[in-house]
């Protein structure tokens, strides 16, 4: 069993690093979309987008992502209860989930909750941007339809710190507001800053309407690879766990054992003896 936990703490290890550097690169096309659709937000006016246009708050839409798979702590545990913590807080509100990954579904799926959409394995061979669009997509279908009474969709995640820390984060992605594309330099530089403007062949109130789906494919994605890292260093820190404790049952069995054998052997040197001084 020691074998196998401490073969499976090597290959989650291996996996963390790829999906730490994934993470680190799409950091800066992320922060980048984000400083260039704040630049078109300020020069689209009163631009109007089914995904920018505020609704009720009614109904909310909760897309969770864990893992498919278990052996890694509290990873999942903490997530599924970042979402009960969140329905409990709208006790009023109409709630529906968007599961990404078995255990979230199976978890939900017990105590009969709405899941309008799955989506399992979505990690088995790494994450792509293709397959985070295709869930991105079908949440902008299920919240811009003609029939949808969904006002605001939430994303829950894990947040990679390290290998030891992952924290839960609620975050709403629709509709989207300007606030969350960052806060922009000030239009006077001061010493040493430079302000980067862009020029715009089509107007920059289409283009805003064009970068919106895009804005959302990228924050699903990303929120795939910060998740997708962080189940990996829980898993690579239990199984690190799990391999300690084997070998501290180990060394008690090894013990015992020991005392075992030696008794045994005390006991026949003892029996020898015996037979010995009955005979003289």
């Amino acid at each position: 069993m020691q074998k196998i936990t401490k073969a499976m703490k090597m290959v989650a290890a291996s996996r963390l690093r790829r999906a730490q550097q994934r993470v680190v690169a799409a950091r800066p096309y992320s922060n980048t979309m984000a400083r260039v659709l704040a630049r078109l937000a300020e020069r689209a006016g009163e631009y109007k987008h089914p995904l920018l246009d505020p609704r009720g708050d009614n109904h909310y839409l909760l897309v969770l992502i864990t893992g498919d798979r278990g052996l890694c702590g509290a990873f999942n545990a903490n997530l599924t209860k970042a979402a009960q913590q969140f329905i409990r807080e709208h006790p009023d509100k109409k709630i529906d989930l968007v599961t990404i990954g078995k255990k979230g579904r199976d978890f939900f799926r017990r105590r009969h909750a709405s899941i309008l959409r799955e989506y399992t394995n979505v990690a088995d061979r790494g994450v792509s941007s293709e397959t985070a669009a295709s869930i991105a997509h079908d949440v902008m279908e299920m919240y811009t339809a003609e029939e949808s009474t969904i006002d605001a969709v939430f994303l829950i995640y894990s947040e990679f710190k390290t290998a030891l820390s992952q924290r839960a984060v609620v975050k709403q992605i629709l509709p989207i507001g300007t606030e969350s594309f960052g806060a922009e330099p000030s239009s006077e530089p001061g010493q040493g800053e430079v302000l980067i403007d862009y020029l715009y062949e089509q107007p920059p109130a289409e283009i805003f309407g064009s970068l919106l789906p895009a804005y959302i494919d990228n924050q699903v994605f990303y929120a795939l690879l910060e998740s997708t890292a962080g189940e990996l260093g829980a898993k690579m820190t239990a199984m690190d766990s799990a391999s300690n404790n084997a070998g501290e049952v180990i060394d008690a069995l090894t013990l015992t054992i020991n005392r075992v054998r030696q008794a045994s052997i005390t006991r026949e040197i003892i029996e020898v003896v015996s037979g010995a001084q009955a005979l003289d």
